[in-house]
């Protein structure tokens, strides 16, 4: 009797996650909204121990000792619907991940690496009979890019699969971001 409460109480709480997430999902395709974006004027002072990207609305939240202390605008694979299946699908990661990396020697300004594939990827690629791909990445421009393109890399979805931002935004999450910080990435 307590295994069937149990079971049908661990039901409806994914049932009302799923309800939660699910609206999101149809939004995942708007456009970027940079217009009147002022995250940038706030600068980060405390190590962030946690990250939270919603997809959907393109917005990624930086916590520190689980208070919110900042968001960033910014743009995702160039197929943004779904979770990220195999190599090439252009899809950002879902699931929930750490920072593992970071680098300055990167084709795109700095990054910090997300850890993707986690076991359960890289078995339902292999379910596929493909790769899971990997490199997945929190990232600047790409190095040497004109001025003029800034705008289409804020108001696109750009990438292979990579979170992407303006160049100072990742120097600051840069020296920020704590290693092996969570990063949970919603639809």
């Amino acid at each position: 009797m307590l295994l069937y409460i149990f079971n049908s109480i661990r039901w409806r709480g994914l049932v009302f996650l799923i309800s939660l997430i699910a609206p999101f999902e149809l939004q995942a395709q708007q456009t970027h909204r940079r217009d009147n974006y002022t995250g940038w004027s706030v600068r980060i002072t405390q190590p962030i121990d946690s990250l939270v990207l919603h997809k959907s609305t393109r917005r990624l939240d930086a916590y520190s000792k689980k208070q919110f202390i900042k968001y960033y605008i910014v743009s995702l694979g160039e197929e943004p619907l779904g979770a990220k299946r195999v190599e090439g699908d252009m899809r950002t990661p879902e699931g929930l991940y750490y920072i593992n990396d970071r680098s300055r020697k990167s084709s795109y300004h700095a990054n910090l690496g997300i850890s993707y594939p986690s076991l359960t990827d890289s078995l339902l690629a292999r379910i596929y009979g493909q790769s899971p791909g990997g490199e997945i990445k929190i990232h600047g421009f790409p190095n040497r890019h004109i001025k003029s393109q800034e705008t289409d890399f804020l108001n696109t979805d750009w990438t292979l699969g990579c979170i992407a931002l303006h160049d100072f935004e990742i120097d600051e999450l840069y020296d920020a971001v704590v290693m092996y910080c969570p990063i949970l990435i919603l639809p």
